[in-house]
């Protein structure tokens, strides 16, 4: 969940990463939604560099639980501290809206809510259920925490059936400690991914990587290998930007080239598909489209491995 914020217009930018300022009649209209029920966007809280080109295009990136999460991760730009009480209408809410858009691919994400004791996972499974119901045409793609390890919770996800679930490695086993919370855990990431294909094997899987952290190519490489040992179906690589300067700095900033080259390497070990880009994010409509494409040819939910 890393973005552009006005902090980052004091740093030197490369001519690769531009960011087109946000109009166009639905993103006006996605904009009036959302503030009509009271509702947050990853889009917004996370400063994507994406947020004008998808609400242009009618795609929007749902949060769950309020702005404020309970981990304070190093390179998200997500509000962290102690979170207000579960709105028990927001489920209703959420799909209300994905109704009214008419979203045929709509992506449910949360800030992490520690402080609950199943980290949120049934109002998160409630929202995937009441969304399905009132606009069963939709795809729903859930892009979860990791419940601090709880499988009953991971279950409870499986059960309300979302078409995609998505969870973050976010970066290689040796700076995961120093890029994510100490609650978060490289191996615990990957079991939360294995265990989702082990309860539903038909169940789409994805993930996220971000580069310029000061990762190498040979650790990358074994991260592609563990995502796909874990069943992971579709990889998204990103270039990590600095949402202020009290977040990590940036390391380097990886050319497309280096994007594309990554982008191959990554197919060789098998995944069904690979978005690659500075500007690519965890919740990226070249994935999503790809993925709603085999969705709605298989009808709904084969995965391929």
């Amino acid at each position: 969940m890393t973005g552009i914020s006005p902090d980052m217009a004091r740093q030197r930018i490369p001519d690769w990463i531009r960011v087109r300022p946000p109009g166009g009649e639905n993103y006006v209209q996605i904009k009036q939604t959302l503030r009509g029920m009271n509702l947050h966007t990853v889009c917004e809280e996370a400063h994507c560099p994406n947020l004008s080109e998808c609400w242009s295009s009618g795609t929007a990136t749902f949060m769950l639980m309020g702005d404020t999460c309970t981990r304070g991760c190093r390179f998200c730009a997500v509000t962290t501290g102690k979170p207000g009480a579960l709105d028990p209408f927001e489920p209703l809410k959420i799909s209300r809206a994905i109704a009214e858009l008419k979203l045929k691919y709509t992506v449910i994400t949360s800030v992490d809510r520690d402080d609950l004791p199943d980290g949120g996972a049934a109002h998160f499974a409630q929202t995937i259920r009441t969304a399905k119901q009132l606009h069963g045409e939709g795809l729903i793609e859930v892009l979860i925490p990791d419940f601090q390890g709880d499988e009953a919770a991971l279950q409870a996800i499986v059960d309300a059936r979302p078409d995609v679930i998505a969870h973050n490695i976010e970066t290689v086993r040796r700076l995961s400690p120093g890029v994510r919370d100490k609650r978060a855990d490289y191996d615990q990431s990957l079991k939360v991914l294995r265990r989702a294909k082990e309860l539903n094997p038909k169940q789409f899987t994805k993930s996220s990587i971000m580069l310029g952290l000061g990762e190498t190519d040979e650790e990358l490489v074994q991260t592609f290998r563990d995502l796909r040992a874990a069943g992971v179906d579709v990889l998204t690589l990103g270039q990590y930007l600095r949402p202020s300067s009290w977040h990590l700095p940036v390391i380097a900033y990886v050319p497309p080239a280096r994007f594309e080259a990554l982008k191959k390497e990554a197919e060789t070990h098998g995944f069904l598909y690979v978005a690659s880009g500075p500007l690519v994010r965890s919740s990226y409509k070249a994935a999503e489209f790809f993925i709603e494409g085999v969705l709605r040819r298989n009808g709904h939910g084969v995965a391929a491995n």
